[in-house]
């Protein structure tokens, strides 16, 4: 993941010199403490949760089982993973659902944070899991807005509810009588944002959970915003008493400190954090899946999941037959990038897998380089696309200019299309620490 990039490569370097050695002293165990302290302080984790973390892991490390155990610094490692996943809130903090319903969920936040964003992306979430959402139009004051939620929900496909620039608690309620008459389950609304908090804000989203008794009150912030955005849930919370936060942006290439400091200060769940722009870009918070990103072990269990919603387990199979068979084209290759795509940022998909994200340090994955691909594979015939052996320098030639690209990119192509077949048969037979990247 982007924003943790820099933190990772720190603890990675620090617990290399601590797993090197055999036994490990008192001294060296208080010395990586304060490499790790320095370190979560410039990835922006407030200074009283740094102080904090490095107390409680201080504690447990230099107790007598690690210091005599065979394997201390893996012992150490482990104890800064549970205490990491202690600090971001311990499991996965699921949507309450009401009794009655529809359940409510409001969204709040300033202005900036992607909340209007935010709102498409959870009912498209709650669809794909067999809810009914609706969402409502409850920002009378910025320009636009109204509109912008419009358009979010037809891109979503879901139904937006808005009655123009009248009282927002009246709108609410009109909007649940609505959600009642036409069966939908789940409400979101999206509320006003301002650009700092002041008293009318908090006024209106206080009669607004008042009024309706929402079952959730989600704070959504951009993670970009470090420790602002720690300072923002705190006013937030002690006004309204959230249920949970969401986080934006955490695809960006930033410190991270508000991820490993908002539950502990705020002491809510973050439930969702927001991961690319696109609206399928959502991923529930699981503080384990996230300790495990950030120690530079990868995220198995969210890629699986990505995999699963992109690849039937039959097209798998069928998949896994042609590389057994030797019988993968272009055309398999052109697929398989286009699912790859639909899982979401190809970066965060590299970051997911373990050991992974220090050996591709600096490297990107352009989209646009996909869509350049997506070109030349179409601009071969398709006995070319089912057998590549076919395609020389005049076939090269012809295909470059149908593609409207150059020689060296139709190469390029072909030489990433032989690498993944050998990489695919490392894999498949288990071996894949002798691929090189």
């Amino acid at each position: 993941m982007g924003m943790f990039s820099n933190l990772s490569l720190r603890l990675n370097h620090i617990f290399s010199h601590i797993l090197k050695r055999g036994k490990l002293t008192e001294l060296e165990i208080k010395d990586a403490m304060r490499e790790i302290r320095v370190a979560l302080l410039e990835a922006d984790v407030n200074y009283v949760v740094a102080k904090d973390f490095i107390k409680r892991v201080s504690e447990k490390a230099v107790g007598q089982e690690v210091l005599n155990s065979l394997t201390p610094g893996q012992q150490v490692i482990k104890i800064v993973n549970d205490e990491l996943v202690a600090l971001m809130g311990g499991t996965n903090s699921k949507l309450q659902v009401a009794s009655t319903l529809p359940t409510i969920i409001m969204l709040c936040g300033l202005q900036g944070s992607g909340k209007t964003t935010m709102c498409g992306k959870l009912a498209m979430m709650l669809k794909s899991q067999g809810k009914r959402p609706m969402l409502v139009a409850c920002d009378i004051y910025r320009p636009a807005a109204i509109e912008q939620l419009k358009v979010v929900g037809k891109n979503a496909n879901v139904e937006v509810f808005e009655k123009g620039k009248q009282d927002v608690v009246k709108t609410c309620k009109q909007a649940i009588e609505e959600a009642k008459h036409k069966m939908y389950d789940t409400v979101i609304i999206d509320t006003a944002g301002r650009l700092s908090i002041d008293d009318n804000l908090m006024q209106e989203l206080s009669n607004i959970k008042k009024n309706i008794s929402p079952t959730e009150i989600l704070l959504v912030v951009d993670a970009m915003n470090g420790q602002e955005s720690v300072n923002v849930a705190k006013t937030f919370d002690e006004k309204l008493d959230l249920t949970g936060i969401i986080l934006t942006k955490l695809d960006g290439d930033t410190r991270g400190g508000s991820a490993l400091s908002i539950s502990e200060v705020v002491k809510k769940p973050i439930k969702f954090c927001g991961v690319g722009e696109k609206l399928g870009d959502i991923e529930p918070f699981y503080p384990d899946r996230m300790a495990s990103r950030i120690l530079g072990m990868g995220d198995v269990l969210t890629l699986i999941e990505k995999a699963q919603n992109a690849v039937s387990e039959e097209e798998a199979k069928k998949l896994e037959k042609k590389f057994r068979e030797n019988s993968f084209t272009f055309e398999d290759y052109l697929s398989q990038m286009e699912k790859l795509n639909k899982m979401g940022n190809i970066n965060d998909i590299i970051s997911m897998i373990p050991g992974m994200s220090g050996k591709l340090k600096g490297m990107t994955v352009d989209e646009r380089e996909l869509l350049k691909n997506k070109a030349i594979i179409q601009s071969m015939t398709a006995k070319e696309r089912r057998n590549p052996d076919l395609i020389k320098a005049s076939q090269k030639k012809r295909i470059a200019l149908g593609s409207g690209t150059q020689i060296q990119d139709v190469n390029r192509l072909i030489r990433q299309f032989e690498q993944s077949k050998v990489m695919m048969k490392q894999v498949k037979n288990g071996n894949m620490r002798k691929f090189k990247f």
